[in-house]
């Protein structure tokens, strides 16, 4: 067999894919889940939804960041990136809007769901719509027509906007030919009709757009309009702080954020009947090459068609109710109780996040508990665990929260519960600049008898109340007081900035992770190359650190058998001969989101397991505080190999297997076998009344 020569210099097109097109790659992978046809109608609209929110993100972050370098280098390299990159969103949008123009939307309205455009209209209809844009939208609409005097204006990011071209003269008799008008943000976007006004007893939707666009003349009296289009403006969304001059990171972030909504443009969108005078008219505005335009055939925003979601009331267009599991209790012992008598391991969203809930807020009151630490990352506007953290602060009891200021998104709602912790007393420290704290931790300390006491959750997902029931994650709550201690160096060395003491147990990015991560790779190659089996199983969200896959294609060099299971982004070339022969790559794209980490060394059949808060990316590995920590437990161990990893390599209904050419295909039942979806085996396996502790 010919072994790929693999060093340091070799071509990264020979041995790596391309980050942002396998990206891409996993938005179709959510774009087939619109497809199917076995998911009802409404959850394939939110699957529609959520690959415009994902574009969106990545136009902000990725194309914003790889148009930026292209703006200070000369690299045709990072030209051909961006141009393959724009030919695949550019098709990826198309198959997006025929999705939802040629299945979801007419089968919806097979159903009774009507999103009633103006030339649907009935004359009922007509004069309702008129009369809600008279009373609700038109005194809220500023039109300005462009001239000296009234320049383009500042156009927020992915706002809904419209373009306007008049004939005549305006009312001081000059020829303003362009118009611009701002959707109003304060109104909803899909607005639902009277019941009387539904056709056949079903529900009827406009959209706000299309509102406007029906009464859009009404606003230029005395004016002819030639033409008109909704458009969209995308905008570089990364916030950035100078580390060596900012005095207050929390301060230095406020004034960012007022600053995010007008970044450099990255992306229009206009209608698809937009005229071509207009669109480049819009593309001089916002300094657009003409590759960055996208005419769409439809609303230039679908992700607010989410907001029709939660006004249909037909649970048959809706995945069936699902009721979390919870762990079986210990009768009559209380949470402490519980963790003295054995860890306990939770596998969200299968079982309930209310166990941690209850962790903090039983810690929060109880007299003997005497600190809390934790790490906040994303946890929403609205979050019972941060008030009984407030509540744990005014009652006296050592408080101390590692406050993510630069979570993507989030920063906002994070600032403000930072201000209201600080107001109750609590100690507020924002991670380390430079370096987003991304660990998941919390540590209750709690005097006891024979001295003070380590209580610990360790999780691979955030403190979030809502994406706690939409993502896949893994929790543990323990009272090993090595891990404790090892939780409570890491909020020391967050607090302090000193450097960290040797851990027990726990791999701390950006000072060993890595490094660990690769050990325990080569500990597999130099197993199999004594000739014993060599096993190595992870799940992660995206691989694209060179390091750790360098090391992976040694391994498999030796003989390693190598299972990966990535949701989104991978770089990894899986089976080429000689590189990664014995390396098999899968995603798997289900009602849930999998958010888990998981690290599966075999280990001369230690079965070492870590779940962790990282991804093997090189910003998780050295840009961020991570944290892998070990599942000691033999039968909490076994648990998360039979929950979190072999019904993963089962799926043979939402999984699909990545290609050397970095193309994915999806796996499904053949002949005589049956169809195997892991999330649902988990949901029958742990949900509702099926607890396992």
């Amino acid at each position: 067999m010919k072994t790929v020569a693999l060093n340091a210099e070799s071509p990264k097109a020979a041995v790596f894919l391309d980050r942002e097109l396998s990206q891409l790659m996993f938005n179709r992978r959510v774009l087939a889940q619109a497809e199917d046809k076995r998911i009802p109608l409404l959850e394939r609209l939110r699957y529609l939804c959520i690959v415009s929110n994902n574009l969106d993100e990545f136009f902000e972050v990725r194309v914003a960041s790889l148009l930026a370098q292209g703006a200070l280098n000369n690299d045709p390299a990072l030209d051909a990136t961006l141009e393959r990159i724009s030919g695949e969103c550019h098709a990826l949008v198309m198959q997006q809007y025929a999705i939802l123009n040629t299945e979801v939307l007419p089968q919806l309205r097979a159903r009774g769901v009507h999103l009633v455009r103006h030339n649907d209209r009935n004359e009922a209809q007509r004069a309702w719509v008129k009369a809600y844009f008279e009373s609700a939208v038109r005194p809220l609409l500023t039109p300005i027509g462009l001239d000296p005097a009234h320049p383009f204006p500042q156009v927020i990011n992915k706002s809904l906007n419209f373009i306007v071209s008049l004939s005549g003269k305006d009312a001081f008799g000059r020829g303003t030919a362009i118009a611009i008008v701002k959707a109003p943000r304060v109104l909803p976007r899909v607005i639902r009709l009277p019941n009387e006004l539904s056709k056949g007893g079903g529900t009827s939707f406009c959209l706000l757009s299309s509102v406007i666009h029906a009464h859009i003349e009404d606003m230029f009296t005395g004016r002819d309009v030639i033409a008109y289009s909704q458009f969209r403006v995308t905008r570089d969304s990364d916030l950035w702080v100078d580390e060596d001059e900012v005095k207050n990171l929390r301060q230095a972030l406020k004034g960012e954020l007022q600053g995010r909504q007008f970044g450099t443009s990255v992306r229009l969108e206009v209608a698809k009947n937009c005229p071509p005078e207009l669109s480049q008219f819009l593309l001089d505005q916002f300094s657009l090459a003409p590759n960055r335009l996208y005419a769409v055939d439809g609303p230039v925003n679908l992700v607010r068609l989410a907001e029709l979601i939660d006004e249909v009331q037909q649970p048959p267009l809706r995945f069936e109710p699902f009721i979390a599991g919870m762990p079986a209790k210990t009768a009559n012992l209380g949470i402490f109780e519980q963790m003295h008598k054995h860890d306990i391991l939770l596998h969200h969203p299968f079982q309930s996040f209310q166990t941690v809930i209850d962790f903090i807020c039983v810690a929060a009151s109880d007299p003997q508990v005497v600190a809390i630490k934790q790490t906040i990352y994303r946890t929403g506007m609205n979050s019972g665990l941060m008030e009984a953290l407030i509540t744990a602060a005014r009652s006296g009891k050592e408080v101390t929260v590692i406050v993510e200021l630069m979570a993507r998104f989030d920063e906002e709602a994070n600032i403000n519960w930072a201000d209201k912790l600080e107001q109750a007393g609590a100690q507020v420290v924002y991670g380390i600049v430079g370096l987003k704290t991304h660990a998941k931790l919390a540590l209750v300390i709690r005097r006891e008898v024979d001295g003070l006491h380590y209580y610990a959750h360790l999780g691979t997902g955030n403190y979030h109340l809502t994406t706690t029931r939409l993502y896949t994650d893994f929790g543990l709550l323990t009272s090993n007081q090595a891990i404790g201690s090892d939780v409570n160096e890491v909020f020391i060395h967050l607090t302090s900035l000193t450097k960290p003491h040797k851990l027990n147990h726990l791999w701390l990015a950006p000072f060993a992770l890595q490094n660990e991560i690769i050990k325990a790779i080569r500990n597999e190659a130099r197993i199999a190359r004594s000739g014993r089996p060599g096993r190595i199983i992870v799940k992660i969200n995206a691989l694209v650190d060179e390091s750790v896959i360098r090391a992976l294609y040694a391994a498999s060099s030796d003989g390693v058998k190598i299972d990966l299971i990535v949701r989104g982004a991978c770089t990894l070339k899986p089976g080429v001969p000689g590189l990664s022969e014995n390396i098999r790559v899968r995603s798997v794209i289900g009602r849930f989101l999998e958010h888990s980490r998981i690290y599966y060394f075999r280990n001369e059949l230690a079965h070492d397991v870590y779940l962790a808060s990282a991804d093997w990316m090189t910003r998780n590995l050295f840009r961020r505080v991570e944290v892998a920590f070990p599942v000691l437990d033999k039968v909490l161990k076994k648990r998360v190999i039979a929950e979190g990893l072999n019904p993963y390599l089962k799926d043979n209904s939402n999984s699909w297997e990545l290609s050397a050419d970095g193309q994915y295909h999806r796996h499904k039942a053949r002949g005589k076998q049956t169809e195997f979806s892991a999330q649902r085996h988990l949901m029958e396996l742990l949900g509702s009344t099926n607890g396992i502790s």
